[in-house]
């Protein structure tokens, strides 16, 4: 005796169907019902609704016997509620497309046969493979199929599907507490999740019965001109194997190691030049070596100095545009090196003694007027005003590092911080001397 037979009265027929029939009823009430056949009768589309609910509970014998006892409800307290779409139910009777092309304006979700992993690699290439281009032979570790067992896991006929979850792995559990009926799952006991059992002397012995084995192979990535990061290269059917599955893909992502020389953005390059004071003004050439190894001279023009940090413009000389080969353009930023010291002697030290004191202040002499007639007058020269009674002659000193540090990160507010610390401990000892 059944304790609800609303779900057998929507699909017309009686508790004792068998499942070959409650099969016909569904099938004959979904095509007469279905949506996208009856587009102008809402009724119909909730008719279809209900036959599928009704089919995906009872012909699920788990399910059935939950609603046999316990009807509607039981279901789902029971933890059976939602399960397959009337989409999902409906597609499996007549294919991925439906009867009609799909339903509800979307047509139906394709399931399509299973696949295996996707393997995921960086493949990180030099800026010199990717300015000249690459072919990368990479070794690849996979799962395949055990060759020895065809991937059965053991000898033909050994292996057998496990009774006590049907193959599936899972054993669905109930369990009642108070009204309520708790409904879990847990692994089977007896194949341990395989959803196979197989006896120990049986299994293939190169796979170990676990159907796969690791195997190698040798792919060809090509690293094409101008190539940026983040690229992906995929090669269909070449990742892990597994018996009753499509073969898995390999996907490669370039990525691109830093270099010593240039930086890369979009298709261009950046290059950071250092040059003397002297290049700086009266001119001269620098030489870069390229990706490719070809060399790029730059002349630089006498008379019109380059400044710390002035950035120039080579048209061409940057990174190949990805499957165009059109050529990006080099930014050159220049850092001048100033001399640390012009009292040094041609000897490259200071006189020791007054012979060598005059001479050599006579030469900076003429090498500083020499420096002024090449560079023009002063422009920032500050004259003292004639009012001006207290003057102080003062020496600048070099900072140590850390010093320098804190200077150039805080600026003047950091370096009166000592001052500022000796701020309160100073009115401490005033205080204290009162």
């Amino acid at each position: 005796m059944v304790k609800d037979v609303k779900f057998y009265d929507i699909l017309g027929v009686a508790p004792t169907a068998s499942d070959a029939e409650l099969k016909t009823a569904y099938k004959k009430g979904a095509l007469k019902h279905h949506p996208d056949k009856n587009a102008h009768n809402p009724a119909a589309a909730e008719k279809f609704k209900d036959l599928s609910k009704a089919y995906e509970a009872l012909s699920d014998p788990q399910k059935r016997s939950l609603y046999d006892q316990y009807g509607e409800e039981g279901l789902e307290q029971g933890g059976a509620g939602g399960g397959m779409s009337a989409e999902d139910l409906f597609s499996q009777f007549f294919g991925g497309g439906g009867a009609f092309g799909g339903m509800f304006g979307g047509g139906m979700r394709e399931t399509g046969p299973k696949k295996a992993r996707t393997i995921h690699h960086v493949h990180k290439v030099s800026l010199e493979d990717i300015y000249n281009g690459k072919i990368s032979k990479l070794d690849l570790s996979k799962s395949i199929i055990c060759p020895k067992c065809d991937g059965r896991g053991g000898k033909e006929g050994a292996v057998r599907k496990c009774t006590g979850c049907d193959g599936q792995g899972m054993k669905t559990m109930m369990r009642q507490m108070g009204p309520m009926i708790q409904r879990f799952q847990t692994v089977c006991p007896d194949c341990q999740g395989k959803g196979e059992i197989m006896k120990e002397k049986d299994r293939c012995k190169q796979c170990s019965g676990k159907k796969t084995i690791v195997g190698r192979k040798i792919l060809h990535v090509h690293v094409d001109k101008g190539v940026r990061a983040g690229t992906k290269i995929d090669f269909p059917g070449e990742g892990d194997q597994m018996p009753g599955v499509l073969a898995g893909d390999v996907q490669f992502e370039i990525g691109i190691k830093p270099h010593p020389r240039f930086q890369r953005k979009d298709d261009n390059l950046f290059y950071h030049a250092e040059i003397d004071l002297l290049t700086s003004l009266a001119g001269g050439e620098i030489h870069i070596q390229h990706l490719d190894n070809h060399w790029v001279t730059v002349p630089i023009p006498r008379g019109k100095p380059i400044n710390p940090g002035d950035v120039k413009l080579i048209r061409g000389e940057g990174m190949p545009s990805y499957r165009h080969h059109n050529y990006g353009d080099l930014y050159v930023q220049f850092d001048v090196k100033f001399p640390e010291d012009l009292t040094l002697s041609e000897k490259g030290r200071q006189p020791t003694n007054q012979a060598e004191v005059d001479a050599h202040e006579k030469a900076l002499n003429t090498k500083f007027q020499k420096l002024e007639d090449a560079l023009g007058p002063r422009l920032f020269a500050q004259p003292l005003p004639r009012e001006a009674n207290n003057v102080y002659e003062v020496e600048m000193e070099d900072m140590d590092p850390q010093q320098q540090a804190r200077a150039t990160q805080g600026g003047p507010s950091d370096m009166d911080d000592d001052d500022e610390e000796m701020g309160p401990g100073g009115q401490g000892v005033q205080c204290a001397s009162q």
